[in-house]
């Protein structure tokens, strides 16, 4: 593939619901290679995505892109345009995308009982069988397991165009990107190396400016100190100028006051003191251009409550259907109030199902419940902020420091006319934690949020006193969080068969 760029001039843009504008005069050039798009949830990621694939125009300022450019969206409700073109396709290339992510021609028709991992893996597909020279992607490992991760990332490394990848996967930044674009609205600032590189380098800066900021503060003071000792001063000498109060035959005292004023020692000091006063202002105003951004406090506390009731949970054992010739074998489950239980599995094996089937069964009320489904359809993001937005003060401001304090930026968020994937997982958690949950239910609780965000997320969970209930393919997440496992795997030799097993 030729050498292409995507470059920015002077860029300016806003939603008309926002009072202030979301970039403002970006301008940069990329080249092939990937580059990694990394900021707090709802700072503008996906915005910058499809700026640069053509979906939104700035409002002013000039966007130059090559032809094919294609944005592979967070969101997975509705099927990628180009799916069935793929599948129905005879070239070689489009073989290899089918047999490599797994691609069936039925998931077409079955969309809606497809898991997120299976829609993750043929919306991305379809967009590698593009072509592109832009690849957009945005949060390419949300519900994909492990071999789709490895599969997605060693597809990915051979990708010869512009690609612009948005994820809180900080291993496949690292892996992937030679460079990465930080936003801190309205400004963006372009570093090499992955995130961890570009993390440290950020951290180098600020404390670079926190030294230099420190030191102009100290030479004020200093400075501050002595012109008000030189005013004192002043002040002293011009009381000893005066003749106020001198009597009215002592000309000899007169007289050497006369010789002092004559000599020009007082308007020395004064010219002293107004160069003193002069350096002060100056050095006040470099104070004011001091580039540091104040940063937000990070970190919750998670307010469960143990319930009064020993257990939680205790279903037969039993099988589940999933989808029309799917099964899922489970033996009994009692989950205790005080457990902390992981549900893992592969992609399609019916760990959500299984979660949809046991909620109803908990032996708690259903204030005290907190679930978080793995994805929330456009159309409920923007019920639950308008819900949000008519909550009572009180609650609003409590709700509003917990999202807060999970990274995002509270006014930004209920000025959106759609908050982001991230963000509404945010808005349903601290929303359940309002009304202290007897258990807490998340499923990929760490997909769509920043990184930031789901280490002040393991931490809060980590202290919170209730029973927790996880799905995640992100280990590291649950060995944290978890001490018993409810492990779903297939039934050898068997298609759609899978049974579960407690470790």
């Amino acid at each position: 593939m030729s050498q292409k760029y995507l470059k920015f001039h002077e860029v300016n843009f806003g939603y008309e619901s926002a009072c202030e504008p979301l970039f403002k005069g970006v301008s940069l050039q990329l080249s092939n290679g990937w580059t990694g798009i990394v900021g707090a949830n709802g700072s503008g990621k996906t915005t910058f995505l499809k700026l640069a694939t053509g979906m939104l125009m700035p409002d002013s300022g000039k966007i130059s892109t090559p032809s094919r450019a294609v944005y592979c969206r967070q969101r997975t409700d509705d099927p990628p345009e180009q799916y069935a073109a793929l599948i129905e396709s005879q070239s070689k290339a489009a073989s290899i995308i089918r047999g490599r992510f797994g691609l069936a021609p039925e998931w077409l028709e079955r969309w809606a009982t497809l898991s997120h991992g299976e829609r993750k893996r043929a919306q991305i597909g379809a967009a590698l069988w593009l072509d592109p020279d832009v690849l957009a992607l945005d949060e390419p490992t949300n519900h994909v397991d492990a071999e789709a991760r490895r599969i997605l990332i060693s597809t990915l490394e051979t990708f010869q165009g512009i690609g612009l990848l948005v994820s809180h996967d900080r291993e496949l930044i690292d892996r992937l990107c030679s460079r990465c674009i930080f936003i801190d609205p309205p400004h963006l600032t372009m570093r090499p190396g992955g995130y961890s590189k570009g993390a440290e380098t950020a951290a180098a800066e600020r404390a670079a400016v926190l030294r230099r900021h420190a030191l102009k503060k100290e030479a004020y003071a200093k400075l501050l100190h002595e012109a008000g000792r030189r005013r004192a001063l002043t002040a002293q000498k011009k009381s000893k100028l005066s003749k106020k109060g001198i009597l009215k035959h002592d000309h000899d005292a007169k007289a050497k006051i006369d010789g002092a004023r004559l000599s020009g020692k007082d308007a020395v000091g004064g010219r002293l003191l107004k160069q003193l006063e002069g350096r002060l202002s100056r050095l006040k105003e470099e104070l004011g251009e001091f580039p540091i951004k104040k940063q937000s406090r990070l970190g919750i506390w998670l307010q469960g409550s143990i319930s009064k009731r020993d257990i939680l949970l205790n279903l037969p054992t039993q099988k589940i259907r999933l989808g029309e010739d799917g099964e899922l074998t489970c033996p009994m489950l009692v989950l205790r109030s005080t457990d902390r239980v992981a549900l893992t599995g592969p992609n399609g094996s019916g760990k959500s199902t299984l979660l949809r089937r046991l909620i109803p069964d908990l032996n708690a009320p259903p204030e005290h419940i907190t679930y978080v489904p793995q994805e929330i359809g456009a159309n409920e993001c923007r019920k639950l902020l308008c819900e949000v937005q008519r909550l009572p003060r009180e609650r609003l401001g409590h709700l509003m420091i917990i999202v807060s304090r999970l990274g995002s930026r509270p006014d930004r968020l209920l000025e959106s006319a759609e908050p982001s994937p991230g963000e509404t997982r945010k808005l349903l958690l601290a929303l359940g934690m309002t009304r202290e949950p007897h258990i807490v239910i998340m499923d990929e609780p760490t997909n769509h949020m920043d990184l930031p965000s789901i280490e002040c997320l393991e931490e809060a969970l980590a202290d919170c006193p209730c029973g927790l209930l996880l799905v995640s393919h992100d280990r590291l997440f649950l060995d944290k969080l978890t001490g018993t496992e409810w492990r779903i795997s297939k039934e050898p030799g068997l298609d759609k068969s899978y049974s579960l097993h407690i470790a």
